[in-house]
């Protein structure tokens, strides 16, 4: 008995792509290459931009001279005019600022309320468990920006000035139960006290007050001389 072999199938098989480790290798090597070169290719530098210039620094803001106040004839007038002239000092948040309305100090051309938190105490100068002179020393400390006096403190409550008009002000100085001061006092504090004088040096980036200590307590002595009138 014969045994038949299977006939093939008349269908060819489909036979498998082999690619070889060789153009493997060719393959990957080539894409690296092209990749390098698409990324290391020459590229236009970037063209250098002009630097823009620093704002100018403001100029410093000058007070009238007493005799530029010479021509108004009318003394109550003319001591008006001298005292409206010196309240750009008074009025200008170097002063403001140790001037509140209430027991917290501010800070900043913007007065805004003193950060860290800190209050006036019993003698203006702090609460005993947080002084003034913790941070505030003998003098501006240009480092961290802290400014500094050796009599850093506030003024006293009756001459809060935040919130008053120029008016108002003007008679509590005049005022010895608020001010604390006789006019003789009241001149010397603003002409020579060095903590008034702290204004036209600031330190940091704070804007000073308006003039100079000897412009400003030359003002003031010309006010009293005149008659020490009052705005509305």
């Amino acid at each position: 008995m014969r045994w038949r072999r299977r006939s093939r199938s008349a269908t060819p098989r489909r036979r498998r792509l082999r690619i070889g480790c060789l153009p493997l290798l060719a393959i990957i090597v080539a894409v690296v290459v092209v990749t390098a070169v698409i990324a290391l290719r020459p590229r236009a530098l970037p063209q250098p931009e002009p630097i823009a210039a620093a704002p100018p620094k403001s100029k410093v803001a000058h007070l009238r001279s007493v005799v530029s106040f010479a021509s108004i004839g009318d003394a109550e007038a003319r001591s008006l005019a001298l005292f409206a002239e010196a309240g750009r000092v008074i009025q200008h948040p170097r002063c403001m600022n140790c001037h509140p309305r209430n027991d917290r100090p501010t800070q900043t051309d913007a007065m805004r309320a003193h950060i860290p938190w800190v209050a006036r105490g019993p003698d203006d100068a702090g609460e005993p468990t947080l002084r003034c002179s913790t941070c505030h020393h003998a003098a501006n400390f240009e480092a961290s920006g802290v400014p500094g006096n050796p009599k850093w403190k506030l003024a006293p409550i009756e001459m809060a000035w935040q919130g008053k008009s120029l008016g108002d002000i003007c008679r509590q100085m005049l005022d010895p139960a608020r001010s604390h001061m006789d006019r003789a006092a009241l001149l010397h504090h603003m002409a020579q006290d060095e903590l008034v004088g702290w204004a036209w040096h600031p330190g940091g980036k704070r804007n000073p007050a308006p003039g100079t200590q000897a412009e400003f307590g030359a003002l003031i002595k010309a006010w009293l001389e005149s008659g020490a009138r009052c705005p509305a």
